[in-house]
């Protein structure tokens, strides 16, 4: 019996000594197992660490270029709300300016169409002037045109006696016909000048030159309102005296170019005027 409990008992010595040793190498494999993988994780840990920090010295960096970033967003939306201030007053200045101007052409081609319709006027009455006055010879009228006006001017010895205001049969004749003319165009106005040469006139009725040229304008005024019934509101009589030659008065041939009527015509340019103003 004591010889089989040995036995049994070595037997279990045994059995206990292998496992133990079997726990051994494997736990000793773990322990190594456990200090390599330590040994990884402090090296990788060491690793995170740097990367840690370059990261943080990257944030830094970003964070200051962040910072400046957006002060220049912040200092270009400045200048872009000034610059779109700006560029508003700038359209609103070329609007008001583009309206201006839009406004002068329509000025301007609405005064070139009077302008041109002027011409036309100055042109139509022009040859009617011519063409009623016909009958009479170069050396007792002559119809001309000039800055936009009608001329006609009347020799002395067509309209009046040496030194006298009255008009004779044949100038009358003649401002019959220029009448008719002028009763067809009442949107004209008429200017009578008296003209005279350098020689002075003195005598009862005339103090001297103007006197003359005055009271001959006035005598063909007459006739053409009374005798012929043009507008009074058309015509308006002056004298120039010898102060507006047209040839030279040191000749007989000057002073009697120089002795003459003009009568001056032009289309009304109240239109004109009030677009001007």
């Amino acid at each position: 019996m004591k010889k089989t409990f040995c036995i049994v008992a070595s037997m279990l010595l045994v059995c206990t000594s292998c496992v133990t040793k079997k726990k051994y190498i494997l736990a000793e494999n773990g322990r190594l197992e456990a200090i390599g993988r330590a040994e990884a994780l402090k090296e990788q840990l060491g690793k995170c660490g740097d990367d840690n920090n370059q990261l943080s010295v990257r944030l830094d960096a970003l964070l200051r270029d962040t910072a400046n970033m957006g002060r220049n967003i912040r200092n270009y939306q400045t200048m872009l709300n000034t610059n779109m201030s700006e560029q508003d007053k700038l359209n609103s200045l070329l609007n008001q300016k583009m309206n201006e101007l839009d406004e002068r052409e329509r000025t301007i081609n609405e005064l070139q169409d009077l302008i041109n319709a002027q011409n036309e006027k100055v042109q139509n009455l022009l040859n009617s002037v011519k063409d009623a006055l016909l009958g009479f010879s170069s050396d007792e009228l002559s119809v001309t045109e000039k800055n936009g006006k009608v001329y006609l001017s009347m020799s002395d010895k067509l309209l009046f006696e040496s030194g006298s205001a009255r008009v004779d049969k044949r100038g009358k004749e003649a401002l019959a016909k220029l009448a008719e003319v002028l009763n067809k165009q009442t949107d004209i106005d008429v200017y009578i000048e008296g003209h005279t040469d350098t020689k002075p006139i003195n005598t009862v009725q005339f103090k001297d030159n103007w006197d003359l040229s005055v009271i001959r304008a006035t005598s063909v005024v007459r006739i053409l309102t009374k005798d012929y019934g043009v507008n009074p509101l058309q015509i308006q009589p002056c004298g120039r005296g010898e102060f507006m030659p047209i040839a030279d008065n040191e000749t007989a041939e000057g002073r009697s170019k120089n002795r003459r009527t003009e009568i001056i015509m032009a289309p009304k340019l109240d239109k004109l005027l009030d677009i001007l103003k």
